[in-house]
């Protein structure tokens, strides 16, 4: 009977952690990101919670669409980063080489950088679509 208490203890403890956010709602927010009009092909977007209370969460922007789960609920600043292929160049000078892509921010600071954004969302439980049309 004894054996029994810690293995029943184990299993609780188990489903209260699969269970568990870290004591706090979260969604699942998508949509579609576009820069003047135009759909950010590659790119990454991130919500950070306002008051830093809660953990930030994010993912890619591939193709002008990007899916993001388990975003805390709550108002967020969000980031966005695009990037843009600027060119190619030699890893390391020789000449048997590798040639890596390189490229750039496209986004002004005011979507990108993570103290100057302005765009804000307060982020709901559950399912949730959120457009974001930048312009410069």
């Amino acid at each position: 009977m004894n054996a029994v208490r810690p293995v029943a203890f184990f299993f609780l403890v188990l489903g209260l952690l699969a269970g568990c956010n870290g004591g706090f709602a979260v969604g699942e927010v998508s949509g579609t990101v576009s820069f003047d009009g135009k759909p950010v092909e590659i790119g990454s977007i991130s919500f950070i919670s306002a008051d830093g209370s809660k953990p930030s969460a994010g993912g890619a922007i591939t193709d002008g669409k990007y899916a993001v789960s388990n975003v805390p609920a709550g108002p967020t600043k969000v980031r966005i980063s695009g990037v843009r292929v600027t060119g190619q160049k030699k890893m390391y000078d020789a000449p048997d080489s590798p040639v890596v892509t390189t490229s750039a921010e496209m986004l002004p600071p005011k979507y990108s950088d993570d103290k100057r954004t302005e765009l804000r969302y307060d982020v709901q439980s559950g399912a949730q679509t959120k457009d974001f049309d930048l312009t410069k």
